[in-house]
């Protein structure tokens, strides 16, 4: 079984992707017609926080936890954390919420999610996670399959996130090329966030290089590293690559992005909002 959700829950890199996750989902409701998104790795949909796999790494009391218990925060944090607390005892920290629930948890009654899974026990708790909710569809699946089968959506707008497990990091990045190519040529006025690990960052240059000759209007990088760039054997940092992203998502990003990197920073945090394909529209 792949416990990479499992292990990281909670982590910099989970409140990095769920606070960009959140604000992207409410640029979409802003708009009265309903939305649709694809989660192609959702894995279980919550994770306890004092589990048996997320104590082998402890990697959430350097992210959720420190958050937590602050006050004064920029607002876009503070409805992140308001659904993390949703989804816990009042003033207890017991559960962390994965992408699905996250997304669940801000749609509205006509807006509809796809979660996808292909590990088989984790497809199981996301499901019984999800019984009794008509908006989810949950599929014990190939996430990247389905971008295929399910674009373009019915609603016509939404977003599809891609959080692959990248097991083989270079062969990872060439299966998400071609997703986004099949979504972009299916779907062209979607928006996709792809989440990706920072360990050495140049090895992510083809990547984005690629990535910036998709026939995509715009494509932005939201990045933050806790560690130096050069730290071994660590995930530093992670990013999110975003295909058409909603208007003003770097504006809304950028007071929270140094916040981040300021709390959850060990040596030589950094952060980024970078255009890496500037909408000129």
């Amino acid at each position: 079984m792949n416990y990479r959700h499992a292990f990281h829950a909670g982590n910099h890199a989970d409140v990095l992707k769920h606070v960009v996750l959140l604000a992207m989902i409410e640029a979409l409701a802003r708009k009265d017609a309903p939305y649709f998104v694809l989660d192609t790795h959702a894995g279980r949909g919550r994770y306890l926080l004092q589990g048996e796999q997320a104590g082998k790494t402890g990697e959430a009391q350097g992210g959720i936890f420190k958050l937590f218990v602050l006050h004064g925060l920029p607002a876009l944090l503070q409805r992140y954390l308001k659904r993390v607390q949703a989804d816990n005892p009042v003033g207890a920290l017991i559960a962390y919420p994965g992408s699905p629930l996250i997304t669940a948890q801000a749609m509205r009654a006509g807006d509809r999610l796809v979660a996808c899974e292909l590990q088989v026990e984790e497809a199981q708790a996301l499901a019984s996670l999800f019984a009794h909710d008509r908006r989810v569809d949950v599929r014990h699946a190939d996430g990247y399959a389905t971008v295929k089968a399910t674009l373009p959506p019915k609603e016509r707008r939404g977003l599809v996130l891609i959080d692959p497990p990248y097991e083989a990091q270079d062969e990872e990045f060439g299966t998400i090329l071609s997703a986004l190519k099949e979504g972009l040529t299916r779907w062209p006025t979607g928006i996709y966030a792809v989440w990706y690990p920072i360990k050495m960052r140049r090895t992510l240059n083809a990547f984005f290089r690629k990535a910036a000759l998709l026939p995509c209007k715009s494509a932005l990088l939201v990045e933050l590293q806790v560690h130096a760039d050069d730290t071994p054997l660590r995930l530093n940092g992670s990013g999110l690559l975003i295909l058409n992203p909603p208007w003003q998502l770097d504006v809304e990003l950028a007071p929270v992005l140094p916040v981040l990197a300021r709390l959850l920073g060990e040596r030589h945090p950094s952060w980024r909002i970078e255009w890496l394909k500037p909408d000129f529209g």
